[in-house]
């Protein structure tokens, strides 16, 4: 458990945050300018006019009464920008290594948790934003770090990229169980990774909760705009070629029909992405309709979300799933939905794309 208590001056406030971190992922957003990436910077010890207290269990980072500041190299702490900072003049696997044993088991760990064993001998240049981002991941990893700080790895990787990323972040927050703290714009990334979301406005924690009990409060609302993904994680049961769709077992129970990926095995895990836009909702069995894909559902809460209304849905009889939509006021209100609704869902096969 890690526990902050921090005050820095900056240009126009002083940052002021109280934060408690677990072994899970928090993820940070606000305003840029609100002071996320150097709460980032206190919290690794890259900032000396820092004051507080930072624990990590018994032992202390920093107490600035007592005169003790842990310095940064000490606190193990892998920090991830959003450019990936990766040394030009090193090989893929010389920047995984760097500062750590050639033999380090954690390395070797990191290198195939990443998947980025068939681009060692490569150098930063030649990779994709995408490949540079797993590098930096693993880098971090292999310092086996006992805070992970993310600063907006994916911000700048295309929608496509960032789909193919974010598998490895969820892959970390299981395999690993280092407490992290993620910074992001995007609501679709806070609701699939995180379990606690941390709103910072001018310094000053604003709210904080799980990432959707947030969903409608002031400082989420704004990034919501660009677009909230309900992330579902399944594996695949079985191709069905002539009929052009794989099918696919949720977690939860629940099939899914998908465009046909034959590349992926039956039996292999896979994370699906559904855009809460993209769910048409019936308050009446649906019959006749060319999508694939129908689950009855309960409406469970209504939040405002800017100009629109997310609705939180347990999907399946009995309920074995949590799904966000999204409607305009006008479909919510000429629909009569409100808590504890009975719907229908509907999500076309080329609607669900895989991540």
């Amino acid at each position: 458990m890690i526990e902050a208590r921090v005050e820095l001056p900056l240009a126009r406030f002083r940052l002021h945050v109280a934060l408690r971190l677990g072994t899970g992922v928090t993820t940070l957003m606000g305003p840029s300018g609100s002071g996320k990436t150097s709460l980032l910077e206190v919290l690794a010890g890259l900032r000396r006019g820092a004051r507080g207290r930072i624990t990590l269990d018994d032992t202390v980072w920093l107490d600035s009464d007592a005169g003790v500041r842990m310095a940064p190299n000490a606190r193990r702490v892998g920090y991830v920008p959003q450019d990936a900072g990766l040394f030009p003049h090193l090989t893929v696997r010389g920047n995984v290594l760097f500062g750590v044993r050639p033999d380090d088991v954690a390395a070797e760990t990191a290198i195939d948790t990443l998947e980025i064993r068939p681009l060692l001998g490569r150098y930063p240049v030649s990779l994709s934003g995408g490949e540079r981002q797993r590098v930096a991941l693993a880098r971090a990893l292999a310092t086996r770090p006992r805070l992970l700080l993310l600063d907006e790895p994916l911000a700048s990787l295309d929608a496509a990229l960032r789909g193919r990323v974010l598998p490895y972040l969820m892959r970390i927050r299981d395999e690993w169980r280092v407490p992290c703290l993620y910074v992001t714009h995007n609501v679709g990334e806070a609701l699939a990774i995180a379990e606690r979301l941390v709103l910072l406005r001018e310094g000053v924690v604003e709210s904080e909760g799980t990432p959707a009990e947030l969903l409608s409060a002031p400082g989420v609302v704004r990034e919501a705009q660009d677009g909230i993904e309900n992330l579902l994680t399944g594996r695949v049961v079985a191709h069905d070629g002539g009929g052009g769709v794989t099918t696919v077992e949720l977690t939860a129970g629940i099939l899914v029909s998908i465009p046909l990926a034959t590349e992926r095995a039956v039996g292999s895990p896979l994370t699906l992405a559904v855009r809460a836009e993209d769910v048409l909702v019936s308050v009446e069995p649906l019959r006749g309709l060319s999508a694939r894909n129908v689950y009855p559902a309960r409406v469970t809460a209504l939040e405002q979300t800017g100009a629109d209304v997310t609705l939180r849905c347990a999907v399946g009889e009995p309920p074995a799933g949590s799904w966000l939509v999204r409607l305009t006021p006008a479909a919510v209100g000429a629909l009569g939905i409100k808590p504890g609704s009975v719907v229908w869902l509907a999500v076309k096969s080329h609607s669900i794309r895989v991540v």
